[in-house]
Formats: structure tokens, sequence, C-alpha cells
């Protein structure tokens, strides 16, 4: 049988530990934290065979498509899962954590976790950075409106006027206060401009990509909602049915069951946080701002007199991400009417 090698990774070295099939430590080291000098400790130790495992983490996905490219079998193991079988040691060490993921991989007592490709993680990066920007220009603009309410000043919300000018608008007649907001202002039309150059090159990655232009096709789903979508997903042949998509990203209540007790709670939010709000997001577009007829509309409105409008929400969310796989799957466009039968 193979060898088994953990690797427990930091920011500069990589402890590596390599026991053979009957569990015995053969060599245990460390060396500079690099797919290719990781790669050709392990071939030398344990042989190109040897089936490898490191926990999930930030440099993760770069060291694994590193050493899968040089030949190593390489499997991600969930850090939370594997946590309690590290604890299990007397003394935390880099080394005997090595060790622990190795018998890990020895056992077979684990499940691998999917590592995102590279592209994946450049679309999951572009849509982070621009989450983030939105989120800063939401909290400078509520800034300056807060103190512009300690003064009287009222901006307003006129149509047409962007917030910008419709502060200076207000403060034409406050020029101290002018003096404390103008910087504030420069800030925010900084963050709206670059917010702006993300939207293109979102705008571009999107329309390159036939997948992405196909789950648009679904009413709510738009360009940021599909690179979302798919970039988390990324392999539909990930999952055998298409409802586990909305337990991968959250969207199913927490269940207990023990005895005579089983209750269902909120939803568990696990998964990509990114791609579960802005399926909501997409589920709030279609209960208020689609006025075409759609039978997925009017069930979640019978949702709503059922159980109130925020389980409806979710529930649409949770179904248009089972919706979007399944078309991803089928290659064929959202369809808007159901099909009649022949007559």
């Amino acid at each position: 049988m193979p060898h088994s090698v953990g690797l427990d990774v930091s920011q500069k070295t990589t402890a590596i530990c390599v026991v053979d099939a009957e569990g015995t430590r053969i060599w245990r080291g460390d060396c500079p934290t690099h797919p290719k000098q990781i790669s050709t400790l392990v071939s030398k130790h344990a042989g190109s065979d040897a089936k490898v495992g490191v926990e999930t983490g930030a440099m993760t996905p770069w060291l694994v498509h590193g050493l899968r490219a040089s030949g190593l079998q390489v499997d991600c193991l969930d850090a939370r899962r594997v946590k309690s079988a590290l604890q299990m040691r007397l003394n935390k060490t880099d080394h005997n954590d090595a060790e622990g993921l190795a018998q890990v991989v020895r056992t077979g007592w684990y499940r691998a976790v999917h590592v995102k490709s590279l592209e994946a993680h450049q679309a999951r990066s572009l849509l982070g950075a621009r989450a983030q920007l939105v989120g800063m220009r939401t909290r400078l603009a509520n800034m300056i409106r807060g103190v512009l309410k300690t003064f009287g000043i009222l901006p307003g919300s006129e149509r047409g006027m962007r917030f910008d000018r419709r502060v200076e608008h207000a403060m034409e007649n406050s020029p101290e206060v002018a003096a404390i907001v103008q910087p504030l202002l420069v800030s925010w039309r900084h963050l709206r401009e670059q917010i702006a150059g993300f939207d293109v090159a979102i705008q571009r990655r999107v329309k390159a990509d036939p997948t992405c232009r196909l789950l648009m096709s679904v009413p709510g789903i738009g360009a940021l909602s599909a690179l979302a979508f798919v970039s988390t997903i990324e392999d539909p042949a990930r999952f055998s049915r298409s409802r586990a998509v909305g337990a991968h990203l959250g969207l199913t209540p927490r269940r207990y069951q023990s005895g005579e007790i089983d209750r269902s709670g909120r939803i568990s939010r696990c998964g990509d946080a990114l791609a579960r709000t802005l399926m909501y997001e997409a589920a709030v577009v279609i209960l208020h701002r689609v006025k075409r007829s759609l039978p997925l509309k009017d069930w979640a409105l019978a949702i709503a007199e059922r159980s109130g409008p925020g389980k409806a929400r979710i529930a649409l969310a949770r179904k248009l991400s089972v919706i979007l796989h399944s078309i991803w799957r089928s290659g064929e466009p959202f369809r808007w009417e159901p099909e009649t039968a022949a007559q």
C-alpha cells in the first residue's frame, strides 16, 4: 500500500510526516512552504504514489494545485472535522499535527473537500473586493448623513440627483460643515469610481462565459448572481441532485432530532455567504419587481400568505439555487410558462 503523508502548513514553513500502511512513522521534517520543494521531499521519502493530506486554509488552493501538477495525489481535509483527531495528542506541535493528518489519511476516516480552481478563486476575489468597497461606500454615506443631521442639514432623496451632489447642495449655506464633509465626499467618489471599474470587469467576465449567460435567463439573476453561483459551484457534477445545492449554500433549516424530540431551526447559513446573499436578493427582485406572470412567483406568494414574507424569500432563494443547477446541467434556458399539454 502507498505511504500516507500529512502536511501542516504555515506561512513560511510546512511540517511533513510520512507513515506506512501500519501507521509507523517513517520520516518527518519541514521545508519552506512552496509546492515544488514540498513535492520533492514527499517524492523522496514517500514515493510518487503517496497519498497526501492537507487541511483547509488560505494557502491550500495554491499548494494543492501545485502539488497535483507535480503528479502527487492530494486530498484536502476539512480543518473542523479533523480538529478532534488532532486534539487527541497531548502536545500540540506542527510535527504532531502533521503526523495526525497522516494517520487520518491512512485510515481513510475523512471526506475530501473540493478545492476550487484558481480561475474560480479569481472570480471570487473579484466579487469579494467589489462587495467590500460597496460596504465601505455605504458606511461612508451613512457617516456623512449622520454628520449633517447633527447640524440640522438633510440632503433629501430627490430622484435624478446623485448623493454627493445632493449633499453639496444642502451644504451651500454651511461652509464650516462643508469643510468637514468635503474630504469624506472625495473618498465616496473615489470608492464609486473603483466600484464602477469592478462592475466593468465583472460584465466582461460574464459576457465571455456561456454558463453565466445561460443562468441569466432566470428572472432575478443578473451578472453578479450568475458569476457568484458559477464560481461557488464550479462543477455541477459535484451534486448528484439539484436539491443538494440549497443545503450547500446554507439555505436549508437546521434539524435536531433525538428520541421523541425532532425540531427544525433557522437556516444553517453554512457555505458561501456572498452567493447565499445574492440568491436572497434575486428572490426579493422576483417578489417585488417582476410584473410578468410567473408560476415561481405565485408559488412564493402562496408561502408568504401561510408563513410570512421572510420564509417565502428564503424558500424562493433555495428554489432558485435548485433551478440554476438544473438549468446548468441540462443546458436549456429558463422557461417562463410551463409547457401546455398537447390537445
